[in-house]
């Protein structure tokens, strides 16, 4: 308890790097979308105020961690919208499949627990788990990054659907990474250290299952295709996102083996760091391809 307590600092910097640059660009989009579409506004609102009512209701994250939720949701939304508008053709589909995935998984563990005669109450997530998982994938739907790709010349201009693999690979990522961890701890197995590959317990910091990694890479893949699909991002598209978001759930197992382990880092920030780490593999996978 001490250990993470000293490590608190590395949660509140996951917040200071996530939440106030998407709450600005939040107030960009929203001003925008005001004087230019007002429908497409509401259409956004509408829809990311469901997924937070999803969210609460089901007892999935706390009331912190739905306004931080519902911040990103709106940023994905207005960022990724592509015309001819339909409400389903943005990021916000990706996201909600994210976050489907993810809880369904986190039930799966919790009812095999009870089985087990080891209930385990169920606790939402908070704000700092949100923003870990999804704040860099938002940061990189933003208007503000695809910019920055454009003027680097990272991607052509009039041409931002291909950078838009960027968030999808973080999604793909903080999918693959929640539904391996808890699948493989539900349906247990062999569990081995990411570094050694000796036995582990399931759960262990580091630790993975070949079940677990099959449902993770799952899980990153489906959500890499309901992305591309959506928003026209091709098969080279698919092939960037989902495997940037599979190279950052097994860094994450590498961060959890390693630093995690030693105390290091917290989890908040071995996350954050993941799905930063599959937004720049699929970068570097976006120059390579041309």
């Amino acid at each position: 308890m001490e250990n993470r307590s000293s490590l608190a600092w590395q949660s509140r910097l996951v917040l200071l790097l996530t939440l106030p640059a998407i709450g600005a660009d939040l107030v960009l989009e929203v001003h925008w979308w005001a004087v230019n579409m007002v429908q497409v506004m509401a259409w956004v609102m509408a829809l990311s105020a469901l997924l937070g009512l999803a969210a609460w209701t089901s007892g999935a994250a706390t009331r912190h961690a739905v306004a931080a939720g519902v911040a990103i949701a709106l940023s994905i939304g207005f960022s990724t919208t592509v015309y001819p508008y339909t409400p389903w053709r943005s990021g916000l589909t990706p996201l909600a499949l994210t976050i489907l995935l993810t809880s369904v998984a986190t039930r799966v563990r919790r009812i095999h627990k009870v089985k087990e005669g080891r209930a385990e109450s169920a606790h939402g997530r908070n704000a700092v788990q949100v923003a870990a998982n999804l704040g860099v994938a938002a940061l990189a739907f933003s208007g503000a990054a695809q910019s920055l790709l454009i003027n680097g010349q990272w991607i052509q201009p009039g041409n931002a659907v291909p950078g838009m693999v960027i968030g999808l690979a973080a999604l793909a990522e903080a999918a693959g990474d929640t539904v391996s961890s808890e699948i493989g701890r539900a349906v247990g197995g062999p569990t081995r250290l990411l570094t050694t590959m000796r036995r582990v317990e399931p759960g262990t910091d580091g630790g993975f299952s070949l079940v677990g990694s099959v449902a993770g890479m799952a899980a990153a893949a489906l959500v890499a295709l309901a992305g591309v699909l959506l928003l026209s991002g091709g098969m080279r598209g698919f092939y960037i996102a989902c495997g940037g978001g599979i190279v950052g759930f097994f860094f994450d197992s590498l961060l959890g083996a390693t630093l995690e382990r030693r105390g290091w880092l917290n989890n908040d920030l071995v996350n954050f760091l993941s799905t930063l780490c599959a937004a720049l593999v699929a970068l570097g996978l976006l120059v390579m391809a041309g």
